[in-house]
């Protein structure tokens, strides 16, 4: 995809913005607007569950390609955690998967996190990280606040 035609794809919008078009791209299978998500850098990072880490955009591409070869993916981010700061985001979710099996559809459930960069042409995906997959929703272990007497 050309700078140009990249630039245009999602420019401005917020962090949350290019996540939504980021897992509307996953459930469409479509690899143009998935790639318009992440900046022009070098050292942009996916690693997908079980899989090993992916640096650079060509690298990211293949990899989505290979997926999508397989059709779209039925994927639901749930539970987010931000951590914001003026020029960049991070986003800590749960994935809802739906996989089909040999006895039909089951959802497994991922941890990602998602790193997002202030760039010239808006907000841009830097990382995306998921854990190996469960077949349960894992629950967040949170620190009990103190109690104050």
């Amino acid at each position: 995809m050309s700078k140009a035609k990249k630039q245009n794809a999602a420019v401005g919008g917020s962090a949350d913005d290019i996540e939504a078009s980021f897992y509307e791209a996953l459930q469409a299978g479509d690899i143009e607007k998935l790639m318009a998500c992440w900046a022009d850098e070098d050292e942009v990072v996916c690693v997908h569950p079980g899989g090993p880490r992916l640096v650079g955009l060509g690298a990211i591409r293949s990899a989505f390609d290979a997926i999508f070869s397989h059709g779209s993916l039925r994927v639901q981010p749930q539970a987010v955690r931000k951590i914001e700061s003026l020029a960049s985001v991070v986003h800590n979710l749960r994935e809802c998967i739906e996989v089909l099996s040999e006895d039909g559809p089951v959802q497994a459930f991922v941890i990602a996190t998602n790193v997002y960069h202030r760039t010239a042409q808006g907000w841009r995906m830097v990382a995306h990280h998921a854990s190996a997959g469960s077949p349960q929703e894992a629950q967040d272990g949170v620190e009990a606040s103190p109690v104050f007497h």
